[in-house]
């Protein structure tokens, strides 16, 4: 099926899906093995379904990648990336220049700020916020109705790329359900964040931080407990009434 609407200059390859009611804007490129579901909103200038590349250097693994997948009702802002073998949830929004990498699994109304960048093999949970410039790093895991404000960043490689030990150890951060990361906070390789949990701003977290726990400052330590009234889950994993 062809777009309800297309802008100007869009190249379209064959083996493409495209469901009901998709707007296309100008200049956009739909490599092969794209599928589009209904009520799509692709803005001026993306790229959907691009296969990655690698530096002579690199150790990414590439693959048979499956196709880009983005789910009914979601809403691509201009210049975004959407990388070949990732599947967008509906109801998504990805704000304008973000990328997202190949083998990212996003759920339902997950929001991705603009210029932000979830990098290779990221689990984000349903109703998930990344705010402006963000930077997941590969292999995070990010559960539902977490809230990441701008300019964190994620690491996942404990031996700043030395050794080849690092490869075997190399793992993005475990954020929880509920939990929220303050502006510019700085997560090391492996950290859990736990349910609930509250980095605060420019926080650097070294080790796991506990459910329901306030942490602050360089190193990252615990403060007091995240108010009750804050609380979108109880301990049980029941939500808050």
């Amino acid at each position: 099926m062809k777009p309800t609407e297309q802008g100007m200059h869009c190249v379209i390859a064959e083996d493409v899906e495209i469901g009901r009611n998709v707007i296309l804007g100008h200049h956009v490129i739909i490599h092969p093995h794209v599928i589009i579901e209904d009520n799509v909103v692709i803005g001026d200038g993306v790229i959907l379904g691009k296969t990655p590349s690698k530096s002579k250097t690199s150790t990414l693994k590439t693959g048979d990648l499956m196709p880009l997948k983005i789910g009914q009702g979601t809403v691509v802002g201009a210049q975004v990336i959407l990388y070949r073998g990732s599947t967008i949830g509906p109801e998504s929004f990805i704000a304008d220049q973000a990328v997202v990498r190949e083998r990212c699994q996003l759920g339902t109304r997950v929001v991705i700020g603009q210029r932000s960048t979830v990098e290779n093999d990221c689990q984000i949970g349903d109703y998930t916020k990344l705010q402006t410039a963000v930077y997941l790093t590969a292999t995070t895991i990010v559960e539902d109705h977490v809230f990441i404000a701008p300019m964190v960043t994620t690491t996942n490689d404990p031996y700043v790329a030395r050794t080849e030990a690092r490869h075997a150890a190399m793992q993005g951060p475990i954020i929880h359900r509920g939990a929220r990361i303050g502006g510019g906070a700085v997560l090391l390789p492996g950290v859990h964040i736990g349910q609930e949990a509250l980095v605060a701003a420019g926080a650097v977290v070294t080790r796991d931080v506990p459910p329901y726990r306030l942490v602050m400052g360089v190193p990252a330590r615990v403060v007091r407990q995240v108010p009750e009234e804050q609380w979108l889950f109880l301990p049980d994993g029941q939500p808050m009434e």
